[in-house]
């Protein structure tokens, strides 16, 4: 673990808007943290990309920003962990160079990909990987630079995730983390191995993916160039780290079966703790980052991302009021939105801003405000967006139910966990008790954890979660308010099926528009 006095973790999340950075103490406390912004680019319709050579610049100021933030020396750092957003597909040369952009995980560019192996290998591929084939995974994006940039794909010496990017530039050392491996259908979710049999039905070359780690394992120790760059000690210890959401379950507290981790950062969906391997073909099962223990999860993108959108386009007044009065946009929008009866008076939403994922994985679908008049106000709109994104948890929940995969608690995390109007919201919406720990660090957290089991600073994962993970309140389902929810859920089902072909329709002319078929990959 190093010296005596390495008794601190760092953690690093790369987030789709931005990476965050912090340093724990073994009982969780944070000492010091650092938040760096990026942007996602959308060269053409369906297509979403990051770079992550910028990932890795604002990683590097972010770790110097924690360091001089809490006068720590870098000596101090026992281990880090790494968790990232997921389903990312980083070329790599044999120098360690990033060919392309990543698509991440909102790019839907390898659709046609995905309609053309469903049609004849849905079956055998669901039964390797227990996940659908869809484009928003690594492997359709894979298939889509192998057809699309022949050149690039020979020059890759090896396909990255999130994390394992980023534990690359800090060690050298190529990772492919367990729990992110769900998003490759070459790996079988059960046996936690690479099949032989689902490559070469694909026809990807299985040295292009790199060798597999548990999540809390140390893949490598940071590089003396690694070391310059960001202000740490070379020879750290880093662990391989895992999916964003696995760690913020863990970080959460999420650990035994049953338990759910309710999600609302820039996306929204949920996680239920497993102890066998469990799938459902709308749905998407990954290893937890806990050994012997797996996650079904939903994953939408209506989550803070919504919220922004419709504050950065509406919310004039109350960024307005924030600079002069203080406190925040989103603490006014929340007493906005409250001003406003369950049900938003008839106005839903549904929260669909860049396709969806599941359980409907529609890259067509839209977002849409449904009843609107001339009585609809500002506080409406804000309401229904909240509400919108609380039946998306909810038709996850339910679709796990399929299944006979039950919860009872929610733990809530992310960013809209610090909103008490949204989180009550989604309890009446969903009918479950809601859990909020007490940091809204829950994903670094995880990570932290991850790292702090791997060099040993806690004997295990359960140990870990005492120590560190604290319940701040819990939000109990309004009787009142759930009767008029379940009245409207029906609805909001309804109002995506028959506006769907619609969905498609539209999609289909704005493409042509946009010339999307004659584009070309741009290296």
């Amino acid at each position: 673990m190093g010296n005596a006095q390495s008794d601190l973790l760092l953690a690093i999340d790369v987030g789709t808007s931005a990476c965050k950075i912090a340093v724990f103490t073994p009982e969780g406390q944070v000492l010091s943290s650092s938040t760096r912004e990026y942007e996602v680019l959308y060269p053409a319709p369906g297509w979403a990309e990051q770079n992550p050579d910028i990932w890795w610049r604002e990683i590097c100021i972010g770790v110097r920003d924690c360091l001089e933030q809490g006068k720590l020396s870098p000596g101090r750092i026992a281990g880090i962990g790494i968790d990232g957003q997921s389903w990312s597909c980083i070329p790599v040369d044999r120098e360690g160079n990033v060919l392309h952009n990543t698509p991440i995980w909102m790019d839907t560019r390898a659709q046609a990909i995905c309609d053309e192996l469903t049609q004849t290998d849905r079956e055998a591929l669901f039964a390797v990987s227990g996940n659908p084939f869809q484009p928003s995974y690594t492997t359709p994006k894979i298939l889509w630079f192998q057809r699309n940039a022949p050149e690039l794909y020979q020059k890759t010496h090896c396909f990255l995730q999130s994390n394992g990017y980023v534990a690359y530039r800090l060690t050298g050392r190529l990772s492919q983390d367990f729990c992110q491996s769900y998003g490759l259908h070459v790996f079988d979710v059960g046996a936690g191995a690479y099949s032989k049999e689902a490559a070469a039905r694909l026809k990807i070359d299985l040295n292009r993916l790199p060798p597999l780690f548990p999540c809390h394992a140390v893949v490598g120790t940071v590089t003396e160039a690694a070391a310059r760059q960001t202000g740490l000690l070379s020879g750290t210890p880093v662990v391989a780290g895992g999916l964003d959401a696995a760690c913020g379950a863990l970080g959460a507290g999420v650990l035994q079966p049953g338990q759910t981790q309710e999600q609302g950062g820039q996306a929204g969906g949920m996680s239920i703790c497993l102890d066998k391997p469990v799938s459902h073909p709308s749905l998407i099962l990954s290893p937890h980052v806990v050994p012997g223990h797996w996650l079904l999860q939903g994953g939408t993108v209506g989550g803070g991302a919504s919220l922004r959108w419709l504050a950065r386009e509406l919310g004039e007044t109350e960024r307005l009021l924030a600079e002069k009065e203080g406190g925040t946009v989103f603490a006014l929008l929340d007493r906005l939105a409250e001003s406003i009866s369950p049900g938003a008076d008839g106005v839903l939403f549904l929260p669909y801003l860049s396709g969806e994922r599941s359980p409907i994985w529609d890259p067509h679908a839209s977002g849409v405000f449904f009843g609107l008049s001339f009585q609809t106000t500002r506080a409406h709109l804000f309401r229904a967006l909240l509400e919108g994104a609380a039946f998306s948890l909810l038709h996850n929940l339910r679709t796990a139910e399929e299944v006979n995969v039950q919860t009872e608690t929610l733990y809530a995390m992310g960013g809209a966990a610090n909103s008490r109007l949204w989180t009550q919201i989604k309890a009446d919406v969903t009918g479950k008790k809601i859990c909020v720990p007490a940091s809204d660090t829950a994903t670094v957290l995880g990570a932290a954890i991850l790292a702090g089991v791997g060099v040993g600073l806690y004997p295990g994962f359960a140990e870990a979660v005492r120590a560190t993970v604290q319940i701040q309140r819990e939000h109990i389902p309004n009787p009142e308010n759930r009767a008029v929810y379940r009245a409207l859920y029906p609805l909001y089902l309804e109002l995506y099926e028959r506006l769907k072909p619609t969905m498609e329709k539209a999609a289909a002319l704005q493409n042509a528009q946009a010339g999307r078929k004659n584009r070309k990959v741009v290296l």
